[in-house]
């Protein structure tokens, strides 16, 4: 096989690549600094930015800080390659979590689409756009639920039953959260470091639980 040459941040796509190569091409680039999204025949390579992966950083800890206080079962799943060879299609989220189908996968060292449900959360970090839909892929493999951050705004796309998304300013499986509250800390990331921001980010859930969380509003 070709040796595939990365530039240093940005990305490149192939089309007419058979899915055998895809696979090939995702253990040839296990444990690089780099993502490659997959839709019926074309390939993308991307190299990810320090920008987006403190976003990616930030809103999984989070994700993980409202389990933790909520006390909701959570398995993080990482950016764990999400792909069906039924439907030509694969990702790697920047971030993806098993919430409420959490039981149906604790314990289980391998995940398979084919028999396993998908994360109920994605996150996905858009400050540097893809060439594919990557949206669509997502719906196209069944993930609940996806937050997307551009780098401005923050918004919670649920899968509906037509397999399409629509936009939300509340979460899914945080039906009590604005999202528009979460973007506001993501925003003061240039005023503090992140253990500070981290740490204010837990004492505002915090706030929150006291004052009647996690009923819907």
């Amino acid at each position: 096989m070709a040796t595939v040459q990365l530039p240093p941040q940005g990305s490149f796509r192939l089309d007419d690549v058979d899915w055998l190569t895809y696979r090939r091409l995702l253990r040839a680039f296990d444990n690089r600094h780099a993502r490659l999204t997959y839709d019926r025949g074309s390939l993308e390579f991307m190299t990810l930015s320090p920008l987006h992966e403190h976003f990616s950083s930030l809103l999984g800890q989070f994700v993980e800080v409202l389990t933790e206080e909520l006390q909701m079962p959570r398995r993080s799943a990482g950016s764990t390659t999400l792909k069906r060879k039924k439907r030509l299609r694969g990702l790697e989220p920047d971030r993806s979590y098993y919430l409420a189908n959490e039981p149906l996968v604790r314990g289980k060292e391998t995940l398979d689409l084919r028999r396993d449900p998908p994360p109920d959360l994605g996150i996905e970090i858009d400050v540097t756009h893809s060439s594919l839909n990557r949206m669509a892929i997502y719906a196209a493999l069944k993930v609940p639920e996806v937050w997307r951050f551009d780098g401005q705004a923050l918004v919670s796309y649920h899968l509906q039953a037509n397999g399409t998304y629509v936009a939300n300013d509340r979460s899914l499986h945080f039906s009590f959260l604005s999202l528009k509250d979460v973007n506001l800390f993501l925003q003061r990331r240039t005023q503090m470091d992140e253990t500070s921001l981290v740490r204010s980010f837990r004492a505002w859930v915090r706030e929150q639980i006291a004052k009647g969380w996690p009923a819907a509003t």
